[in-house]
Order: structure tokens, then C-alpha cells, then sequence
């Protein structure tokens, strides 16, 4: 007598279908049997948080981060300013170029016009 049927295909429409099945059944229980938990708090339990105040420390950190943040925020601005104006000095409307050789259809005119 044969316990075990040796012959199992996972990938057929059958043993798939029971896979699903099963997934979803499963699925189903664990939603229908939550069990909610009842905690129960006593107020004599209960220790009021107080809210943090800060110290005068704290602020002049606080004060000094923001300026940190604020000038690297300008300084980028700044170098995205001035790589804009790079590019605009190298060609111009009429043809004319600055800083280096630009050629229609080389490396430079490849890149910037993608």
C-alpha cells in the first residue's frame, strides 16, 4: 500500500488550484478570527509626559543649523545660477562661441541637444 504519491506536479492547473485555495482560505480564517485584546488601564498606572522645553542651548543650536541649512540652500542657487550662465556663454544666437570651439555636431552639440 502506497502512502505517499510520488508522482506530485506542482505546476498542473489542479495542484495549482489547490495551492490558491488554500492561500485564500487561510487568508479568510485569519481575518474572521481576530481576537481583540481588552487592555485594561488604571489611571494609577498612567505617568503624565511632560513636554520637553528647551534650553537656551537648544535654541542656539537650532538657530545655528537653520543658518547652516539656509546659506548651503543659497550657495547652491548660486552654482546653479552660474552653470546656467556657463552654458548660455558657450554659443551664441549668430554662431559665435566663448571659452571653447564649438562644432555643429560634435561632442558638445551631441550632448546638449539630446
Amino acid at each position: 500500500m502506497k502512502i505517499w504519491n510520488t508522482n506530485i506536479c506542482l505546476t498542473s492547473p489542479v495542484s495549482i488550484m489547490i495551492i490558491v485555495t488554500l492561500f485564500l482560505s487561510t487568508i479568510v480564517l485569519a481575518n474572521v478570527w481576530t481576537e481583540e485584546e481588552v487592555v485594561v488601564i488604571k489611571k494609577d498606572d498612567v505617568k503624565e509626559e511632560q513636554m520637553w522645553i528647551p534650553t537656551e542651548e537648544d535654541i542656539a543650536y537650532q538657530d545655528s543649523m537653520f543658518s547652516i541649512i539656509q546659506n548651503t540652500q543659497n550657495d547652491v542657487t548660486d552654482i546653479k545660477e552660474d552653470i546656467v550662465h556657463i552654458l548660455e556663454r558657450l554659443d551664441y544666437v549668430d554662431g559665435t562661441h566663448d571659452s571653447i570651439r564649438y562644432v555643429k555636431g560634435g561632442k558638445i552639440d551631441k550632448k546638449r541637444n539630446q
